[in-house]
């Protein structure tokens, strides 16, 4: 078969954080578990909706293991936090040595576990990383509850009602939901199940009120209450984006560029752009600053999901500003709008895309995250060819599978591939075979 004239030009990698240890979670990670290259395989003719072949998919080997934060006999470790530590253990926290002039440092973090997309059910997605420096802080602080927000299907806050329940801290969600649903029982779907069987104590507003009011102003409320009540509460804003949670993602890129430098990528050893889905901007933020100050020094695409563009660069700069970086957002990231017919909102060519993804690859993608944000990304390689012909991509999955389950209704028509197993009455029984007991 003859290999496509562009597609052959660039290779796209997704990078998800494997769990690579079966004891604790999150002590060694590895910087891609697939890597597809696109034209080097057979590809299929199938199609992600806007003329791009199905990607091939080539496992990638592993040379090595390396714990993160345990030193090994690479001469181009660049100072590790001594000692990962166990999963749940506090740790001591020193930055890359190419983050030493971002301040305030944070002196600790709780060791949560790293494969974005699956640090176990529960406690999974990109906000897990953000969480080990702000729980860590909530603790420092004597917090005995913690406070956050979010959409109704939020994966930031099912991560943070786990988080805060492994360290026996009390939770509060404030969940944005519609009018019409704001006074009724949420219900057991996806997020919400796993946030209700930890405990967390669920608070429902709904969208009109939250546009109005803002998501500060609707944690200080819920903050003075519970003050009131004798309670000592720590606020984690949307998304846990705030300069503390921006660490996380710096973290990301330090272990990218030890990966990268050991040679865990069999014939990689630089990317040239890195791709992220963007729902509230910390994530972007570390890595776009990570990257610029690391030897990563990729360039950052982020694809925004709910706000524009021009709102994301604004609220990256200011967590810049909170780290001062003295660095220009518009510098450092590249925004575009993959935001749709609206947050949480999914087009059957969105949802098509993530089901192709998936049966091509394995991988999963989430609807609201990732999900835009590859369908975006693989548009933009259609309409703008020249822009990425001949570069290497890292594809970013952050995590939030469980946000699947409140689109079963849109995805149920999507996947196929069942049939009634039939039976001729003339088949006989073999005695002592197939019986159920």
């Amino acid at each position: 078969m003859a290999k496509d004239p562009f597609y052959t030009k660039y290779i796209l990698g997704f990078c998800s954080y494997p769990l690579m240890n079966g004891r604790h979670m999150g002590t060694i990670s590895t910087i891609s578990h697939n890597i597809w290259v696109t034209g080097a395989l057979n590809l299929s003719h199938k199609k992600f909706g806007f003329g791009i072949p199905a990607l091939s998919r080539k496992k990638l080997e592993v040379k090595t293991r390396a714990r993160r934060g345990v030193q090994t006999s690479s001469s181009k470790m660049d100072g590790l936090p001594e000692g990962r530590g166990l999963f749940l253990s506090l740790c001591k926290y020193t930055p890359p040595s190419w983050a030493t002039q971002l301040g305030p440092i944070p002196s600790h973090y709780y060791a949560l576990g790293h494969r974005d997309d699956l640090s176990g059910m529960q406690l999974s997605g990109n906000k897990v990383r953000k969480l080990e420096f702000l729980m860590a802080d909530a603790k420092e602080k004597g917090a005995d509850c913690i406070i956050t927000i979010g959409g109704i299907q939020s994966n930031h806050c099912r991560a943070t009602a786990v988080a805060a329940r492994y360290l026996n801290l009390d939770c509060y969600l404030i969940l944005r939901t519609t009018r019409a649903e704001v006074d009724e029982d949420p219900g057991l779907i996806g997020n919400l199940l796993v946030e209700r069987m930890v405990g967390a104590n669920i608070e429902l507003i709904s969208k009109e009120e939250y546009g109005r009011i803002g998501s500060v102003t609707l944690c200080n409320l819920l903050k003075e209450r519970l003050e009131k009540d004798g309670r000592k509460p720590y606020v984690i804003p949307v998304g846990g984006s705030n300069s503390l949670g921006t660490w996380g993602y710096i973290e990301a890129v330090r272990e990218m560029e030890q990966q990268l430098q050991e040679g865990k990528v069999d014939g990689i050893n630089k990317f040239d752009d890195i791709v992220i889905a963007c729902g509230s901007g910390g994530t972007t933020a570390g890595l776009s600053l990570g990257s610029h100050l690391s030897s990563l020094k990729a360039k950052v695409h982020a694809f925004s999901v709910c706000d524009d563009p021009d709102y994301f660069y604004d609220y990256t700069q200011g967590l810049l500003n909170g780290l001062n970086a003295g660095l220009n957002s518009h510098d450092l990231i590249s925004i575009a709008n993959a935001k749709g017919i609206g947050y949480a909102m999914s087009k059957v060519e969105e949802l098509k895309c993530v089901c192709q993804i998936a049966e091509a690859t394995g991988v999963v993608l989430d609807p609201v995250y990732s999900g835009k944000a590859a369908f975006q990304m693989l548009r933009d390689m259609v309409e703008n060819p020249s822009k990425w012909e001949g570069r290497k991509v890292l594809f970013i999955h952050s995590g939030g599978l469980l946000g699947m389950f409140d689109k079963m209704q849109q995805l149920q028509p999507l996947i196929g591939k069942w049939q009634r197993f039939k039976v001729d009455d003339s088949v006989l029984q073999v005695d002592g075979v197939g019986k159920m007991f």
